[in-house]
C-alpha cells in the first residue's frame, strides 16, 4: 500500500514585485512632470491677472486725472442770493396772477371780455348820418356812455335800437339823451346885437347814456 504526499505550498512559490524601482521612478516622474506643467500654467495666468491689473490702474489714473480736470474747469457754482431773491419774487408774481384768474374765471368782476366788444358792436351798428366822438365805458361795463353827431336829429331812435339788438348791450337801457346844435347860443347873441345871423352848423351833437335796467329802476 502506498500513499502520495503533497509537498507543494504557494507560500514556497517565487513572489511577483509589482511596485518595482522602475516603475516608482515612472510615477514620481509624471508627478513631477504634472506640477511643473501646473506652476507654469499658474504663473501664465497670474502674469495676466498682473497684466490685466496695471492696465485697471492706468485707466482708474487717467479717469481721476480727467475728473480733477473737469473739477478745475467747472467748478460748482456758489448760490446766487440775488437769484434766489428773484425766483421767490416770481413765484410770489405768478402766485398772484394766478389768484387773479381765478377771480376772473369766477366772474367776480363782472366783464371780463375787456371793453373789445363794445366797440366791435359799435363798429357794426352804424346808419349812414351819424358817428361817435367819444365812448366812455364805466367799470366792468356797467354804464356807458356815448358822445357823437347826426346830420338828422331823427336819426338817432333808430341808431338806438340797432345799438339794443348787440348782446354786449342787453340788460341795458339807455335813459338819457341829450341833443343839441352847435352856435346856436352865438346866433342868439348875434341876432339880439342886430348883426347879421350866423349860419348853423350841418348836424346836431349827442350825448348818450346806458345803464343796467336795474339801475334805472331803483335811480327811480
Amino acid at each position: 500500500m502506498s500513499q502520495q504526499i503533497n509537498l507543494f505550498n504557494p507560500i514556497f512559490l517565487k513572489q511577483k514585485k509589482i511596485f518595482t524601482t522602475s516603475h516608482m521612478a515612472q510615477t514620481l516622474g509624471l508627478v513631477a512632470a504634472g506640477a511643473l506643467l501646473l506652476a507654469a500654467y499658474g504663473a501664465v495666468k497670474t502674469s495676466q491677472l498682473e497684466k490685466h491689473a496695471e492696465a485697471g490702474k492706468v485707466a482708474l489714473a487717467a479717469a481721476e486725472a480727467r475728473l480733477a480736470q473737469v473739477g478745475r474747469e467747472f467748478p460748482p457754482r456758489q448760490k446766487s442770493k440775488a437769484l434766489e431773491a428773484e425766483v421767490v419774487r416770481v413765484q410770489g408774481e405768478l402766485k398772484s396772477l394766478r389768484e387773479v384768474q381765478s377771480v376772473l374765471q369766477r366772474g367776480e368782476l363782472g366783464n371780463t371780455a375787456g371793453y373789445s366788444e363794445y366797440f366791435r358792436a359799435f363798429a357794426r351798428e352804424t346808419i349812414p348820418g351819424v358817428w361817435l366822438t367819444n365812448v366812455n365805458v364805466v367799470g366792468a361795463g356797467k354804464e356807458v356812455g356815448l358822445e357823437g353827431r347826426a346830420l338828422q336829429p331823427e336819426l338817432l331812435p333808430g341808431y338806438i335800437q340797432k345799438l339794443t339788438r348787440e348782446a354786449v348791450l342787453q340788460g341795458k337801457t339807455f335813459g338819457s339823451l341829450e341833443i343839441s346844435r352847435p352856435g346856436a347860443v352865438a346866433r342868439a347873441g348875434t341876432a339880439a346885437a342886430g348883426g347879421a345871423e350866423t349860419p348853423s352848423t350841418p348836424y346836431v351833437e349827442f350825448r348818450l347814456a346806458a345803464q343796467p335796467a336795474q339801475a334805472k329802476e331803483a335811480a327811480k
